[in-house]
């Protein structure tokens, strides 16, 4: 006669057979988090904060988040850091479930008060060379740098920053909320929305809303594959609604809106430590065919000046909608590009004076990396009211390097007569694709102007030119966003699914303000909401 522990070892050696790792064949635990700072909690057992039920799961474990407001500090880095692979953390209102990197004495979530903020210097949530994590359903707020720079990311997917080196793989985000209230021209700013670097993917984001950053609201980089794609997101108010350093493959960017920041979508590549450069959408397979793909966006009225910024991004083009700086072989299709006060698309080479990296992908003349934009595509997309700051080359679309091959323009269409720098873009010298293009050295001024690149005040421009400046930096307030549909999808069985809890109500996200003059809005998008 079988006992019932013969019974139970063979179920559990069958298991291991199976999985191949006695670690795989565990049940996955369900590990609550509730505070109670502002819902009571449910019955049964939980965690007090997000940090320790990370800390004691196990590799297929769900954390799961009670609404409330977290001021989670596991670290003297992070906020909340996971280092375990295969950890799903999710909270069960994304505008209720609050990670807020505030000290924790004011009385409403990611406060703007800077008596209030906590200056130590954290990421909010990072995830740490691991595989198979995902994050959803959460807003994380205010997490700042400290004094001497560093950390400052509200999410991020750390495959090895600064390494050169691929140290993650599969990631998911969805239904997240990323932003910093705060505003201290003297102080340093939270960078980074929503950031991933060093991962090999497959990665997706979606569904996903950042503003109010230094830097950029979504960054993808440091990735030559980086199989990655982001969808349906929003970025507003930051220097760049999209930051890409040398990120290339199979990269794809759709499906989204980016309006209200100074530069929209920036795909670009740098000689620093976002290794190895450059920013390159090539296949891996060597077969010539571009495998990044920006298509299907929604950009407009990126014309802002009044957006935090930190270093280099303090020198983006304003007014611009997308714009390829040093990048090579990206495929930019189908978007709707509209209310850009600059360029609506540009393409054009960037001179990095940054040596941190060996110039791969570029020409080192003279300490100063020279990236040539060459073989990017641009087609079908849809432009309307663009050029509006009226400077000599603002146009619908614009091309600054001579490279070979050519940075190509076909089938694009302004319903009132498309404008290019240089003129007749789409039919420039009757020439395909793959031969040598023609630049334009009068963009290349505009676009240090547009920049400010030497930083002199007024800038350096051409006569009669003149770009926006700041004036004072204004944040947007706490979004309220459309929340997972059902928070409880693919969680193990726990008694607080379903989820019978407090219930947010989306608003709509903040108006762009005006742009300066002469550049007036479009009355309506050309084309169909994204």
């Amino acid at each position: 006669m079988t006992t019932r522990p013969a019974i139970a070892l063979a179920s559990a050696l069958l298991l291991t057979a199976v999985s191949g790792d006695p670690a795989l064949a565990r049940r996955p635990r369900v590990r609550r988090v509730c505070n109670a700072s502002t819902y009571p909690c449910p019955r049964g057992g939980h965690y007090k904060t997000i940090a320790r039920a990370v800390q004691r799961a196990k590799t297929g474990d769900w954390v799961l988040v009670w609404p409330g407001v977290y001021h989670e500090k596991q670290t003297d880095q992070d906020g909340v850091l996971i280092t375990t692979p295969n950890i799903h953390l999710r909270g069960l209102d994304r505008n209720l479930v609050i990670v807020d990197g505030s000290n924790g004495t004011a009385a409403e979530p990611c406060p703007s008060d800077p008596a209030v903020q906590d200056m130590t210097g954290r990421n909010g949530i990072e995830i740490s060379k691991v595989d198979g994590t995902s994050v959803d359903n959460l807003t994380v707020c205010n997490y700042l740098p400290g004094p001497s720079g560093g950390a400052g990311n509200q999410i991020w997917w750390n495959g090895g920053d600064g390494s050169g080196l691929i140290g993650m793989g599969t990631y998911t985000g969805s239904y997240l909320t990323a932003t910093s209230t705060f505003y201290d021209p003297n102080t340093p700013l939270a960078e980074y929305g929503i950031f991933v670097s060093n991962a090999r993917g497959p990665g997706t984001i979606s569904y996903s809303y950042a503003s109010n950053m230094a830097d950029s609201d979504f960054y993808v980089g440091a990735c030559p594959d980086c199989n990655a794609t982001l969808s349906h997101v929003r970025a507003q108010n930051s220097s760049l609604g999209y930051s890409g350093t040398n990120a290339g493959g199979h990269l794809i960017i759709e499906d989204s809106e980016w309006d209200c920041n100074k530069v929209g979508i920036l795909p670009n590549s740098l000689n620093n430590d976002d290794k190895p450069p450059p920013q390159n959408g090539l296949c891996p397979d060597a077969s010539g065919a571009s495998c990044t793909f920006i298509q299907h966006n929604n950009v407009h009225d990126n014309n802002n000046p009044n957006v935090p910024c930190s270093g280099i991004t303090c020198e983006a083009p304003i007014g611009t909608g997308i714009e390829i700086s040093g990048g090579q072989h990206d495929t930019i299709q189908d978007n709707c590009v509209w209310n850009q006060c600059s360029w609506g698309i540009v393409t054009h080479d960037f001179p990095d004076t940054d040596m941190t990296a060996d110039c791969r992908g570029g020409t080192n003349s003279g300490g100063v990396c020279l990236f040539t934009a060459m073989g990017n595509l641009t087609r079908g997309n849809t432009l309307q009211n663009n050029g509006g700051f009226g400077n000599p080359t603002n146009s619908d679309l614009a091309n600054q390097s001579s490279s070979n091959p050519r940075n190509c323009f076909y089938g694009n269409m302004d319903p009132n007569g498309l404008t290019s720098e240089p003129a007749m873009i789409e039919t420039v010298d009757g020439q395909p694709c793959d031969t040598a293009g023609t630049g334009s050295a009068p963009l290349a001024a505009e676009l240090v102007c547009a920049a400010n690149f030497t930083g002199t005040n007024p800038p350096a421009c051409p006569p009669g030119s003149s770009y926006p400046q700041a004036t004072q930096i204004q944040m947007f307030p706490l979004p309220s966003e459309q929340p997972m549909p059902d928070p409880c999808a693919g969680v193990p069985k726990t008694h607080w699914c379903p989820y019978a809890g407090p219930h947010s109500t989306p608003a709509p996200a903040p108006s762009c303000p005006a742009p300066a003059s002469p550049c007036v809005a479009a009355p309506a998008p050309p084309c169909a909401a994204t």
